[in-house]
């Protein structure tokens, strides 16, 4: 009655369509508009960070034991990959993305728009 309830600590693991080193465009919020590289996605909770895009303020206090000086830093915060929209090499533009496969069984993306293949 009175036990510690777990919580889970993965969901389903999700499928994303962007993907480490795709460039995006943000779609909605703050920085509507800007584009960046994606450096890093976490499908199961369904974010990413994007280089130069979504930054905070983290205010750190100086720790002489690891060299460490005090400050305020900007990093990039994780942002919603449903916020974000692929923008296709060969086309330059921000485009769907859809998924077919090939002979060889291999999943590929292509662009809605130019039909071209996005490489990995």
């Amino acid at each position: 009655m009175y036990a510690r309830q777990n919580k889970p600590t993965e969901g389903p693991r999700l499928k994303s369509h962007v993907r480490k080193g795709d460039t995006v465009v943000v779609l909605s919020g703050k920085d509507r508009g800007k584009q960046g590289k994606v450096l890093r996605v976490n499908p199961s909770k369904g974010t990413a960070i994007v280089e130069r895009v979504n930054f905070f303020k983290k205010h750190t206090r100086k720790n002489p034991q690891k060299n460490q000086q005090g400050g305020i830093l900007e990093r990039e915060s994780p942002i919603r990959v449903d916020k974000l929209q692929l923008i296709c090499p060969s086309c330059g533009e921000a485009a769907r993305t859809g998924s077919h496969r090939k002979a060889e069984g291999e999943a590929v993306r292509f662009c809605k728009k130019c039909q071209a293949e996005v490489e990995k």
